[in-house]
């Protein structure tokens, strides 16, 4: 399975990410990026998150990887 990272300096709080995850999780952080603006955070506790990417495919500003778990 896989998770993702989110690069907070290259996030530009366009908010994509959030609609586009199937298990909603990732959400606005209380981390205020270069637009002013909160950028996102991605929590999966429940390890939940299915590797689909559609998070990192929709973000203009390539700030979402996908990373394999080990």
């Amino acid at each position: 399975m896989s998770y993702i990272k989110i690069n907070q300096d290259k996030c530009k709080s366009c908010y994509l990410c959030i609609d586009v995850c199937p298990h909603k999780l990732i959400k606005k952080s209380n981390n205020t990026g270069s637009t002013g603006e909160l950028t996102v955070e991605f929590s999966d506790n429940e390890n939940k998150c299915i590797g689909c990417a559609q998070c990192a495919i929709v973000c203009p500003e390539i700030a979402i990887e996908e990373v394999t778990r080990e």
